[in-house]
C-alpha cells in the first residue's frame, strides 16, 4: 500500500487526473477499475474518479508496487541547463517570457532540452522555486502557445492555482492579445474587424478559412489597423478576439494578404531571398482584462505587459 498526502499544488483537481500524473505506471483502465473496487481510496473511504482533491487529503492505493516503478525524477538536466530566457514580467505565481522565433515551446521529436518550458523549469529550479522531488503531480507549465517560427510573449504558471486560474481566463477570452505583423499588399481599409470560420486539419497541422460555417469549424474574429505601408507591404497591429490555431496567418492569407515570410499560408521564396526566414508575426502585448478579482491572480486585473520595438526583429524595416 502507498499513500499520497495532497499538497497545495495537488489540490483542486480530480482524483483521476492526479493519479494519471502521480502514478505514471498505472494503466488508465486499471486505475478506474481500482477506484470502483475500492483498491484506491481517499481518507480511507470509498471515492469516485471525479472527486476533487482537497489539500490535506490522503490518497491510499492498495495496488502492486510494480505500478510505481516509473523512472526516478532526474534533476541533472535542470541543474546543468543554462537557461536562455528573456523574462519580461515575473512574480511569485507567473512568469512571462519573450519567445524568440525558431524556439520550440514544448518537446517534439528533436529533443526536450532545447524548449522554452524546459528552460523555464531549469530557471525556476536553479532559483529554488521548483523541485520535482517535492512535487507529486505538478510541474511549471505554459498557459498559451506560440508557433515555432512566431515570436512573442508566453505565459508560464509557477504553481497549480495560477495555472488553473490563467487557463480559465484564457478560455473565457479575458486576456487581450495584440500582435504586430507584416502582410503583402495594401489593405482595403485602414482598420477593420474580420470574421469567418476556421477548420483545423490536425494531420496536416494546417487550417482553412470559410465565409460560412462548415462541419467542425469554429468562428473567428480578427481586428486589425494599419500602422505603416512600405515597399508594397503593410505593417499591421492585430488584436485576436478569438485565439484559434494559425488564425492570423490563415485569415490574412484568405483575404489575399499573406504574411511576409510565411511558407505555409503564402509563397515565401522571394521573402526568404530577402532574408525573411520566419513569418513576420510577433505577439508583442498582453492585457489582463479580468472580469473579477480572480483569486490568487486578482492583482493582475487591468495590468498590461508590452515588448519594446527593439524586441521585434522585423519592425526596423517598417517603422
Amino acid at each position: 500500500m502507498k499513500e499520497f498526502q495532497i499538497k497545495k499544488n495537488d489540490a483542486g483537481q480530480r482524483l483521476d487526473k492526479f493519479l494519471t500524473k502521480a502514478v505514471k505506471g498505472l494503466p488508465t483502465s486499471l486505475m478506474y477499475k481500482y477506484i470502483r473496487t475500492k483498491k484506491i481510496k481517499v481518507n480511507r473511504a470509498r471515492t469516485e474518479q471525479k472527486y476533487v482533491l482537497q489539500e490535506g487529503d490522503i490518497v491510499q492505493l492498495f495496488i502492486k508496487n510494480e505500478f510505481f516503478d516509473s523512472p526516478e525524477r532526474d534533476n541533472s538536466a535542470l541543474a546543468n541547463i543554462t537557461p536562455k530566457l528573456t523574462v519580461v514580467y515575473e512574480d511569485e505565481n507567473i512568469i512571462l517570457c519573450n519567445k524568440r522565433p525558431g524556439v520550440l515551446v514544448h518537446e517534439d521529436d528533436e529533443g526536450k532540452d532545447n524548449t522554452l518550458i524546459m528552460h523555464i523549469k531549469a530557471y525556476l529550479y536553479q532559483k529554488g522555486e521548483y523541485d520535482p522531488e517535492n512535487e507529486q503531480s505538478f510541474a511549471p507549465a505554459l498557459c498559451n502557445r506560440i508557433d515555432r517560427n512566431t515570436g512573442g510573449i508566453v505565459i508560464g504558471a509557477k504553481n497549480a492555482e495560477a495555472l488553473r486560474v490563467m487557463n480559465e481566463k484564457i478560455k473565457n477570452d479575458e486576456i487581450a492579445k495584440f500582435y504586430y505583423c507584416v502582410v503583402h499588399g495594401k489593405m482595403p481599409k485602414k482598420s477593420d474587424t474580420l470574421t469567418g470560420f476556421l477548420l483545423k486539419d490536425s494531420d496536416k497541422n494546417q487550417v482553412k478559412i470559410f465565409d460560412k460555417q462548415v462541419k467542425g469549424s469554429k468562428n473567428i474574429i480578427t481586428k486589425y489597423k494599419v500602422v505603416s505601408e512600405k515597399n508594397g507591404m503593410s505593417l499591421l497591429e492585430v488584436e485576436l478576439v478569438t485565439g484559434r490555431t494559425h488564425q492570423i496567418r490563415a485569415h490574412m492569407s484568405y483575404i489575399g494578404h499573406p504574411l511576409l515570410g510565411d511558407g505555409k499560408y503564402g509563397i515565401n521564396k522571394d521573402d526568404r531571398a530577402k532574408g525573411y526566414k520566419y513569418q513576420a508575426l510577433y505577439a508583442y502585448r498582453l492585457r489582463f482584462d479580468f472580469y473579477d478579482e480572480s483569486g490568487a491572480l486578482g492583482y493582475l486585473k487591468g495590468k498590461e505587459v508590452k515588448l519594446s520595438r527593439d524586441d521585434i526583429w522585423f519592425l526596423k524595416d517598417f517603422i
